[in-house]
């Protein structure tokens, strides 16, 4: 299982927010660049990139932060947030973001996600973003009215690389992954499913792996890493 330590970016700052309300934030780290190298040391193979401003705006915002943490480290990352054009993706992949994530483009535009996914193969990603069963668009500021399910299935033998599912509810509140949750997805399409939002400890990562059905391909790490709740050494060795 691949682990990918979140940085969530707002005002040019590494934040965690609760439950995507951007009125209650936290601030970690005022250095998106070195917050990106002390993941990268700390022995992860992946980042996890989310430009909150951008989600909502419908547009990058964080634009020097993401480019600052890109010069910083080797390892590839994925971004995602206010990603909605095909111009979009082209400049962030040429700017050397390995994997983009599109979330309401998904949900508004599948067409153009399916485009995407064709022209660059295996660096395309759908977030599934889940709040009370339905998906979320806009920076989780507006429901659609669709099912996870529904809009995962969208894009089954379309070349997506990765679902990342998005658990609003449990997302920064450290109540546990929902396990259920994520596995009845990644039971029902050919998709690898990451899993976000809600892991408190390592225990999440080692009932993450230990389900029956579909593996669970990858999972993102966020405020528990960032206060402790879980620390890189026991969730690589979990992972491992």
């Amino acid at each position: 299982m691949i682990l990918y330590p979140a940085i969530d970016l707002k005002d040019g700052l590494c934040v965690r927010v609760l439950r995507g309300d951007l009125a209650k934030v936290t601030v970690f780290n005022t250095d998106p660049g070195a917050q990106a190298r002390a993941w990268a040391e700390a022995g992860f193979s992946w980042l996890h990139v989310v430009d909150l401003s951008g989600s909502v705006a419908g547009r990058s915002v964080n634009t020097d932060a993401v480019q600052t943490i890109l010069k910083s480290v080797s390892i590839p990352v994925q971004l995602g947030g206010g990603i909605r054009t095909l111009a979009n993706v082209e400049a962030w992949i040429e700017a050397g973001v390995s994997r983009v994530i599109l979330g309401t483009a998904a949900v508004r535009d599948p067409a153009l996600v399916k485009t995407a996914a064709r022209r660059w193969p295996e660096q395309i990603a759908v977030s599934v973003d889940v709040r009370a069963g339905q998906v979320a668009v806009q920076g989780w500021t507006e429901d659609s009215g669709l099912d996870a399910v529904t809009v995962a299935k969208r894009f089954e033998d379309a070349g997506v690389s990765a679902l990342i599912i998005t658990d609003i509810d449990r997302d920064g509140a450290l109540l546990g992954f929902n396990i259920e949750a994520f596995g009845a997805i990644a039971d029902v399409v050919d998709i690898p499913v990451i899993a976000a939002g809600g892991l408190a400890s390592v225990d999440d990562v080692i009932k993450l792996m230990a389900r029956t059905g579909t593996p669970i391909a990858g999972a993102v790490l966020g405020r528990a890493l960032y206060t402790g709740g879980i620390t890189p050494a026991e969730a690589l060795a979990a992972a491992a």
